[in-house]
């Protein structure tokens, strides 16, 4: 009982520890570099490093939410996920890097790690369910889960994306003889768009039995449009936004004998790839754009949730969207499509955008960087402003109307005057 007492308390300590390394951001192009030198030995010896910081971080970040929300049987299960990943890969701090064996056995818990985290999303979608039903759910606590949910999944994007490609590079995931891992140097935008939209549109003659056509328009007339990027990130977002369009033009022109087509409009310029989806399904009201993306809003009823058999399961993770994308997946009414899509974006440094017309339709772009090189990830980093945050109180409008652009520009009073120091000086392998 001791010993077992002493490693709980030894692993407390490394998580502690770990959380004040600042974690490294990848470029794209760092990412198809590595991949194109192959180097299991650096690969190894980076996410050894790099992966428990990023855990370490976000298990921080934890400890500072409601309680009310802890206590959520799903949460507790999400939070143990965590714990034993963590101490996972913890097992491999001072193992011999030229050692096969140990090679062998770290891809493997890659491995068990991405299967044990596969219903992260949906689970914690879950948790926080249950707290707004057993507690209720008043703005202020309704901030701060906002902000949590955007920062742990932006986090758990950000390690899948380490670790599945580790897995495409060194493991036995099959992949496009293209790719490098799972980035393609040439990634063709107009099959991303394809893509998403067959696989959407599957969905919604499935439960409508009918869906509107795609007209696709490129800024000079190729029909050919590539730059290195994540295939599976691009189809993901569009997706999500190509299921909310149809299903908004289907409902709108209930009554019609032919539905308005959608259409599509690519662009690459000198810094960005921008993607427009132009749709005629009569818009939202200006008010209510911004809880578009606000987890747990939507505008269709909330199915019932049902564990892994859960038809919230195949759509939200992107690592079985490419598998999983038929008429299982669901078509609408959690509300965590299009907050996980932005997040998709902003990972690296790309955004996703709605514009909305009530009446008529809605325009949603979605921004990409062009330069690999300056396709950096967006890291959360847990440090003395994050903490206050979450014990930030809402402030008081000091306008006469409450609306979301004074909203925007409101400031925190407890949210700060000087950063927690992070140790900057770890020894971090480079992987060039």
């Amino acid at each position: 009982m001791m010993m077992k007492f002493r490693k709980f308390r030894c692993l407390l300590h490394a998580r502690h520890l770990h959380s004040k390394y600042v974690p490294v951001p990848l470029s794209m192009q760092q990412y198809l570099e590595f991949g194109q030198k192959k180097c299991e030995r650096k690969s190894f010896q980076f996410l050894n490093d790099e992966i428990p910081i990023r855990l370490a971080h976000i298990m921080r970040e934890f400890e500072d939410l409601p309680k009310e929300l802890l206590t959520m049987k799903s949460v507790k299960l999400v939070r143990s996920w965590y714990d034993l990943s963590f101490k996972e890969v913890q097992a491999f701090q001072d193992k011999d890097p030229d050692d096969k064996k140990v090679l062998t056995d770290f891809s493997k818990t890659i491995q068990d790690i991405l299967n044990r985290h596969s219903y992260v999303v949906e689970t914690m979608a879950q948790g926080v369910i249950e707290m707004e039903d057993t507690y209720g759910m008043d703005d202020k606590i309704s901030e701060r889960i906002q902000y949590f949910l955007d920062r742990f999944y932006m986090n758990r994007i950000s390690i899948r994306m380490l670790l599945t490609q580790h897995a495409a590079l060194f493991g036995n995931i099959s992949n496009h003889p293209r790719r490098i891992g799972h980035i393609d140097p040439n990634c063709d935008v107009i099959e991303c768009v394809s893509n998403a939209f067959k696989a959407a549109r599957h969905i919604c003659e499935h439960y409508h039995m009918q869906a509107p056509d795609l007209d696709i328009v490129t800024a000079e007339g190729s029909k050919i449009v590539d730059f290195v990027y994540v295939p599976s990130h691009i189809e993901h977002i569009l997706f999500e936004v190509f299921k909310n369009a149809m299903r908004a033009v289907v409902e709108f022109h209930r009554d019609k004998m032919e539905l308005p087509k959608l259409k599509i409009i690519v662009a690459k310029g000198q810094q960005d790839l921008t993607i427009k989806l132009c749709d005629q399904g009569g818009g939202v009201p200006y008010k209510v754009q911004d809880k578009l993306f606000q987890y747990m809003y939507s505008t269709a009823p909330r199915p019932q949730y049902t564990g892994h058999d859960s038809p919230l399961v195949g759509y939200m993770d992107i690592d079985r969207f490419a598998h999983d994308n038929g008429p299982a997946s669901l078509m609408a009414g959690y509300g965590y499509g299009l907050p996980l899509s932005r997040l998709y974006a902003r990972y690296f440094q790309g955004d996703l955008v709605v514009s909305s017309m009530e009446g008529y339709g809605t325009d949603v772009y979605l921004y990409l960087k062009v330069n690999s090189s300056e396709a950096n990830e967006c890291l959360p980093i847990y440090n003395t402003t994050t903490s206050r945050m979450y014990e930030a109180e809402k402030v008081v409008s000091d306008w006469s109307s409450s609306t979301t652009w004074n909203q925007s520009i409101r400031t925190y009073c407890t949210a700060v005057k000087s950063k927690q120091p992070m140790i900057t000086d770890k020894s971090i392998i480079s992987i060039q």
